[in-house]
């Protein structure tokens, strides 16, 4: 099988190089899609729980993590690796697990001792 040669994306640098530091700061205010978040925005910006880091917080690995807070283990591959989101349900949940792990722990040991 014939391999194709990879061709090196050549990127013409002179515009930008030729812009003052002031010039390329309004041209990027400039583009809507590039505009950074201001204050409000943030502030109005859903808080999703990172999954990684509450997990990695408890010193656990992905398995273990599932299995303590019986969560599918696809579903924290999912949310770590970006493929979904949690849902509002567990972010919830996931908020609660990152502040009181314990007190979760223990109320799934007594829902699995007492059965459903």
């Amino acid at each position: 099988m014939k391999r194709t040669a990879k061709h090196k994306v050549k990127i013409d640098w002179s515009r930008a190089d030729a812009m003052t530091e002031a010039e390329r700061h309004a041209a990027a205010m400039a583009d809507p899609d590039a505009r950074p978040m201001t204050d409000e925005e943030w502030a109005q910006a859903p808080r999703v729980p990172v999954v990684s880091i509450v997990r990695r917080a408890l010193k656990l690995s992905q398995e273990q993590f599932a299995a303590a807070f019986h969560i599918p283990i696809g579903t924290i591959r999912d949310w770590e690796q970006g493929r979904y989101q949690p849902d509002a349900a567990a972010r919830a949940y996931l908020r609660v697990i990152a502040r009181e792990p314990n007190a979760v722990r223990r109320a799934l040991a007594a829902l699995t001792k007492s059965g459903p």
